[in-house]
C-alpha cells in the first residue's frame, strides 16, 4: 500500500462507528484522507468510536443505510472519490433474534450504497465489505477460494451472500468493467472473518467476553471450547480493503472482482486454546464453563483461500497470532491505566504499518 496515495483523497465510509470502522477510520485519517462516515450511533458501551475519539478527525453523518433518500444525499455531499461499505449487522446470533432487520441492513443496504454511487459523479473505486460466512460452508478442512459457491445457513451468513449477489448485478448491470470508459467505477467485493482486536465491545464474542472476564476475575463461559477459526487482527483485513481499493482507483476495472483476505492457516486455532493463551499473556488465568441453555446453529470450520489477494494485490498478512493477542492484551491493559486511547490506536496502527509481511512458521513450530 501507498500511503502517499492516501493524502487529501475524498473517502465514503459506511459503518464508521463500529469496531472496524473505528479501526479504518482512524487510519485513513493517520493517512490523511478527507473522511465522511455514515452510519448509526455507536451500539456498545463503551464503544471504540467515542473511547478513542474517531470523530474528532473526520465529518460523521449519523444515519441509517436503510434510509435511500439520506444515503444519497450523503454520498453526493461528500463527494467521494473511494467508497468503503462496512455498514452492517455484523453478529451470527443476533440474526437469528433479528433476521428482518440483519436482511434489511445488510442486504437493502448494500443496495443503496451502491444506487447512491450510481447517482453520484466522480466516484472512482468501491469496496463493498461483506464476510468469509458468504460461502457455502461444506464443513470441510481446505480454504474456499472467490469461485466457490455462495450460500450460508444462519441469516447473518446468508444475508451476506445476498450482498455478494447484489454488488455482482449492480457490476454487471451498472458498472461493468467492459465499459469503464463510460462509468468510470471500478467496483469489487472483500470477505473476511474472525477479526479480533483491541475496543471490541461486542455482544456474544470471544476476544472480548474473554477481555471483560479477565479485567473482572469472573469464569468464562464458552458455547463450544473445541470449535477452530482462523483468527486474525483487526488491521490485517483493513489492509487489505485499502490496497483493493487502490488498486480500483489506479487500475480500474482490472481488480472489479470479489476477494478474500483472511490469515494463514497456522492461525487455526481452538477457542479454549485462545483463551489459555489470553490468560499466559495476561498473567491470570480464568475459569472456563460450558456455557448451558439451548445452542444456535453456527458453522463450523470455515476457512478462505487468501492466495489470489497475495498474487495479484501484494497483500499478506503481517502478525502472526501470537503477537495478534499480545497487541488485544496490551490495548486493553492500556485503557486499564487511563492511557490516550487514541494515542495507543494510532501507534498500533504505525507499527504494523512499518511491518513487513510475516513468513508463516509451521503449526508444528507454533
Amino acid at each position: 500500500m501507498n500511503v502517499d496515495f492516501w493524502k487529501n483523497k475524498r473517502v465514503f465510509l459506511t459503518g464508521h462507528t463500529g469496531f472496524k470502522g473505528s479501526w479504518m477510520s482512524l487510519w485513513l485519517q493517520q493517512m490523511g484522507a478527507e473522511v465522511t462516515g455514515y452510519s448509526l450511533a455507536p451500539n456498545t458501551e463503551p464503544a471504540l468510536f467515542e473511547v478513542a475519539g474517531i470523530g474528532n478527525g473526520m465529518e460523521s453523518v449519523i444515519a441509517d443505510i436503510r434510509d435511500l433518500d439520506a444515503m444519497v444525499a450523503a454520498v453526493r455531499e461528500a463527494r467521494p472519490e473511494i467508497v468503503i461499505h462496512m455498514a452492517a449487522q455484523p453478529l451470527v446470533r443476533e440474526s437469528y433474534a433479528e433476521p428482518v432487520t440483519t436482511y434489511a441492513t445488510n442486504v437493502m443496504g448494500t443496495v443503496h450504497l451502491l444506487e447512491a454511487v450510481r447517482q453520484t459523479a466522480g466516484v472512482k473505486a468501491v469496496v463493498v465489505v461483506t464476510s468469509d460466512k458468504c460461502y457455502e460452508n461444506e464443513e470441510w478442512h481446505w480454504a474456499y477460494r472467490e469461485e466457490s459457491r455462495l450460500g450460508g445457513a444462519d441469516p447473518y451468513s446468508n444475508s451476506k451472500a445476498c450482498s455478494e449477489l447484489v454488488t455482482a448485478s449492480y457490476r454487471t448491470s451498472f458498472f461493468h468493467p467492459e465499459k469503464f470508459a463510460d462509468h468510470g467505477v471500478a467496483v469489487a467485493s472483500a470477505r473476511a472473518g474472525n477479526v479480533i482486536g483491541g475496543g471490541d465491545w461486542a455482544k456474544d464474542r470471544l476476544v472480548p467476553d474473554a477481555i471483560a472476564a479477565l479485567e473482572a476475575g469472573c469464569p468464562l463461559a464458552l458455547r463450544n471450547p473445541h470449535a477452530t477459526r482462523p483468527w486474525q487482527h483487526v488491521l490485517e483485513p483493513l489492509n487489505g480493503y485499502l490496497v483493493l481499493a487502490e488498486a480500483l482507483f489506479t487500475d480500474g476495472p482490472k481488480h472489479a472482482d470479489a476477494w478474500n483476505f483472511g490469515p494463514y492457516e497456522f492461525s487455526d486455532r481452538t477457542v479454549g486454546w485462545i483463551v489459555d493463551r489470553l490468560c499466559e499473556l495476561w498473567g491470570f488465568a480464568v475459569a472456563k464453563e460450558k456455557q448451558g441453555g439451548p445452542q444456535l446453529h453456527e458453522a463450523g470450520y470455515l476457512k478462505v483461500d487468501s492466495s489470489r489477494a497475495r498474487a495479484l494485490l501484494g497483500w499478506a498478512p503481517k502478525l502472526d497470532l501470537d503477537t495478534t493477542l499480545q497487541w488485544i492484551v496490551d490495548w486493553s491493559k492500556a485503557r486499564a491505566d487511563g492511557s490516550d486511547m487514541r494515542e495507543t490506536t494510532v501507534a498500533q496502527i504505525r507499527e504494523f504499518m512499518a511491518l513487513p509481511a510475516y513468513q508463516p512458521r509451521s503449526a508444528t513450530s507454533s
